[in-house]
């Protein structure tokens, strides 16, 4: 293969980061693996070990490294409350000491780096849909901070290496994703419906249920990720990765009993502190620039996430 390359992803055992190792390796491409598996999984990686063209390293982004590599996927970093609020000092430390030790690894190989942002640096967004140009509304000091202002200055930091040092970055800010290998304790709202509802159990639902998301099925957003990391050089970003149709956590929860055949009912509680009520991307950019788009429907993503919980659950 003429442009092979061997590429780090970090957090390469977690739910995106194993699909992005699948898809670089279906590439052609060489991966290094590097996750400390705080939230990341070895089952989500096990069937690569096995590829002459992977290899795990167990590794803390908090410490440098150095190895040689051609292009870098930073995606080390607990993305789920229920992981990030568990040790915030930490979510913070990987989000801000990560960026720098990698930044400087792309520095010193002159490499492009990626970095996987999240809409939680839009927060509970003022702004509908979140356009790239939004700067946000985001409480500094409250319980999902970590995450999300520890996000918001590790792209503070990307621009600065970029504008400062001239390393090439590729920023993608990823709206709600689900799919297989999700983790069932993640307490995400995909997740969490389906095996509340394979296991027969009532579905909750923080708030009333009129709070939007929109979901993107995994393989449309490593698609995305892909197109980013090869555009050209001058293409920074931030550039909105999600899928732009929008449902309320109550259709969702509809939706997944009536797929799973359940016969669970829908009970409500309390809305944690900070939590969105509107989350839907503006991707006129990725369309433009990147020439993507979410191509798979909730009904079909839904289907074969089910059947990958209930090979998990049964």
């Amino acid at each position: 293969m003429p442009n092979k390359k061997t590429i780090l992803v970090a957090g390469g055992g977690g739910f995106l980061g194993s699909h992005l190792c699948e898809k670089l390796l279906d590439d052609g491409h060489d991966v290094i693996c590097l996750d400390n598996f705080f939230t990341g999984s070895k089952e989500n990686i096990r069937h690569l070990l096995t590829d002459p063209g992977f290899e795990l390293m167990r590794h803390d982004v908090t410490w440098p490294l150095y190895i040689e590599v051609d292009a870098i996927y930073n995606l080390a970093c607990p993305a789920s409350p229920v992981h990030y609020q568990h040790d915030p000092i930490q979510t913070t430390k990987t989000s801000v000491m990560g960026a720098i030790n990698l930044l400087g690894m792309a520095k010193r190989l002159n490499i492009p780096i990626f970095q996987a942002s999240t809409s939680e640096v839009y927060g509970d967004p003022s702004v509908h849909p979140q356009v790239e140009e939004y700067w946000g509304n985001v409480n500094p000091i409250g319980t999902r901070s970590c995450y999300d202002e520890g996000k918001r200055c590790a792209e503070t930091l990307f621009f600065d290496y970029n504008r400062q040092l001239g390393v090439e970055i590729k920023v993608v800010r990823i709206f709600n994703t689900y799919g297989p290998r999700m983790q069932a304790n993640d307490g995400r709202v995909v997740s969490n419906f389906i095996v509340q509802a394979l296991k027969g159990e009532d579905i909750t639902i923080y708030g009333d249920g009129s709070q939007t998301r929109s979901f993107c099925y995994v393989n449309d957003l490593i698609e995305g990720f892909v197109k980013m990391m090869n555009s050209d050089k001058d293409i920074t970003g931030p550039i909105n990765l999600g899928n732009p149709e929008e449902f309320t956590i109550k259709e969702l929860a509809e939706k997944i009993i009536e797929l799973t055949g359940a016969s669970s009912k829908i009970i409500y509680k309390e809305l944690p502190a900070d939590d969105p009520t509107r989350r839907r991307p503006d991707i006129t950019k990725a369309k433009s620039i990147l020439k993507w788009e979410p191509g798979i429907p909730l009904k079909e993503g839904l289907e074969k996430t089910i059947a990958y919980f209930e090979k998990i659950i049964m």
